[in-house]
């Protein structure tokens, strides 16, 4: 009858390990997953900078091509107004233009 009863104990303990255990694997599962979900996030982050980053890019090749246009419309302004010149010089009398 002892021993019975010794053994009941035993297989208690051995129940309570066993869910010990079990609880402790869980953790470790959760823990696992809660890393994964910190791995995501960081990509997110990293694709985020990377969409800024190249957004940044954009923007500054439109400010270089939009210099560019600028500097253009001043060159055609500038020969516009020589143009404007040579005609008026040509257009005085006794103002020869000579080219």
């Amino acid at each position: 009858m002892r021993k019975d009863g010794e053994k009941e104990k035993e297989k208690e303990k051995q129940k309570e390990k066993e869910k010990q255990k079990e609880k402790e694997e869980e953790k470790e599962k959760e823990k696992e997953k809660e890393k994964e979900k910190e791995k995501e996030k960081d990509k997110d982050k990293d694709k985020d900078k990377d969409k800024d980053k190249d957004k940044d890019k954009e923007k500054e090749k439109k400010k270089m091509k939009e210099k560019e246009k600028k500097k253009e419309r001043e060159k055609e302004k500038k020969k516009e107004k020589e143009k404007e010149k040579e005609k008026e010089c040509s257009s005085k009398p006794g103002n020869e233009n000579i080219s």
